[in-house]
């Protein structure tokens, strides 16, 4: 869970990047940072909080140079301090690198285990430094060559920019888990942009030239493209990605984000038919899938949720704690919606199930008859370990209860989610993308022992 952004050979380099991660802000709300290269030299202003935050008027002076990298971070490995913020830089033999990092690495901890029992020492928790360790130990000749053969060590998921020598570097990891774009400015054709999604492209008026493939290396430099196939696994593109986390304004892997959550919502449909009165999204990720669904069923479609989009990343909670006051700050229901009515609510996913719970009360204390909830996803029962941030088995809601019990938890009067055929028949495509469907099934592509976690560090950065 994260953004990443990168720009070759534009004057305004730091400004682009800024407005491409603006656009990929949903995929990470703790930190932002850019890094411009400029003769070789590498500038950053990295800190905690969103992209209109971080980044004023007065910064951009600081982030000279005609090549940039930036990153939008949400926590999955190292904790939420300044120390992790990306991108990360180093100085190596012959150059400074900076790196901006989308996934997770599954082996992390072994290798930095390893690599501190050999003397290495890491300035921050992020398992993205492991590459960086990697490729400063290597013995290959230049940059490409010892990020092959650091990126031949570790395993997971990863999507990858840096900027070194005022150059452009993207890398995929062989399943391509996680995406990865490259475009080019439709007003500077010489201007190649790389992103996370297509909905950055969209903001700067850049055209898509394609995905990246999983397990290439793409350097752009003054010469132009030049790109290096590492080894080819069986793809593993993350169906979350379509199910809730991309924008639903992108297109990955040839397949519309949009599309898909509509075709989702149909078979959700055709699949868990009830009787109602008004279908009615969980916003704002509900919103689409709910719209198939109330197309194929043919019961109108009405927003009796509506979200406070002003809502801050923290807030003070009175002492006299008002009842669901978090998901009441975020969502306020709409009584002449939904008062005597039988309603149909429809969420992207089912985790834990407190979320849930809380909407479901807030409409039937709103007067609604009958609140059936529907899942345009299948049951999420496993932990993601590529770069999402689900929580453990344990306190998956669905891993240890029948939808009838999820009902009886979430105060609903019928529970029930998109079956996993129905979700591979609407993300289906033309492009023959395989999926990870693992939270779904418990069935992971790379084989591994789970992180327990490290010890945590005594030093705490304020």
């Amino acid at each position: 869970m994260c953004g990443v952004f990168g720009v070759f050979n534009h004057p305004e380099a730091a400004n682009l990047t800024y407005l491409g991660l603006h656009a990929l802000q949903h995929r990470g709300q703790e930190s932002a940072g850019i890094v411009t290269s400029q003769g070789g030299t590498l500038h950053a202003v990295r800190k905690m909080g969103l992209v209109a935050e971080v980044f004023t008027s007065e910064v951009f002076a600081q982030l000279p140079g005609r090549v940039a990298i930036g990153h939008v971070r949400y926590t999955t490995a190292g904790g939420s301090l300044p120390k992790n913020i990306q991108p990360l830089t180093a100085e190596a033999r012959h150059s400074s690198i900076a790196v901006a990092h989308n996934g997770n690495l599954i082996n992390a901890e072994q290798l930095r285990d390893d690599l501190e029992e050999d003397g290495s020492i890491f300035s921050s928790q992020s398992d993205t430094e492991v590459i960086l360790q990697l490729m400063a130990r290597s013995r290959a000749g230049g940059f490409v060559e010892r990020l092959i053969d650091a990126l031949g060590r570790v395993r997971g998921a990863y999507s990858l920019v840096f900027t070194t020598d005022d150059r452009l570097i993207a890398a995929r990891d062989p399943h391509g888990f996680r995406p990865l774009v490259l475009g080019r400015l439709r007003s500077h054709p010489d201007c190649y942009v790389v992103a996370s999604e297509t909905c950055a492209f969209d903001l700067i008026e850049a055209e898509k030239i394609r995905d990246i493939a999983p397990g290439e290396i793409l350097i752009i430099d003054e010469a132009g493209l030049q790109s290096v196939q590492m080894r080819r696994e069986t793809r593993r593109f993350c169906v979350f990605e379509h199910v809730y986390f991309a924008r639903p304004d992108s297109v990955l892997d040839d397949l519309s984000v949009y599309d898909a959550r509509i075709a989702m919502g149909e078979q959700l449909a055709r699949e868990t038919a009830v009787p109602a009165d008004v279908v009615v999204p969980v916003p704002d990720s509900g919103v689409v899938a709910a719209l198939g669904f109330a197309k194929a069923s043919q019961i109108p479609f009405e927003m009796g949720l509506i979200r406070n989009h002003y809502v801050g990343r923290t807030f003070i909670e009175p002492k006299d704690s008002i009842r669901h006051f978090g998901v009441k700050l975020k969502l306020n229901p709409v009584p002449q919606v939904l008062k005597g009515r039988r309603v149909i609510v429809v969420d992207d996913s089912l985790v834990r199930g407190t979320t849930s719970r809380k909407i479901v009360k807030m409409i039937r204390a709103a007067g609604a008859a009958e609140v059936h909830l529907r899942i345009s996803s299948p049951p999420v029962i496993s932990p993601c370990y590529y770069g999402i941030d689900t929580p453990t088995r344990a306190e998956l809601l669905a891993s240890t209860h029948n939808p009838e019990e999820v009902a009886r938890y979430v105060t609903a009067d019928t529970v029930r989610y998109l079956s996993p055929e129905g979700l591979m028949q609407a993300v289906r495509g033309d492009s023959g993308v395989t999926y990870c469907t693992s939270c779904f099934t418990g069935e992971y592509p790379l084989r591994f022992t789970p992180p327990q976690g490290r010890r945590q560090l005594r030093l705490i950065e304020v």
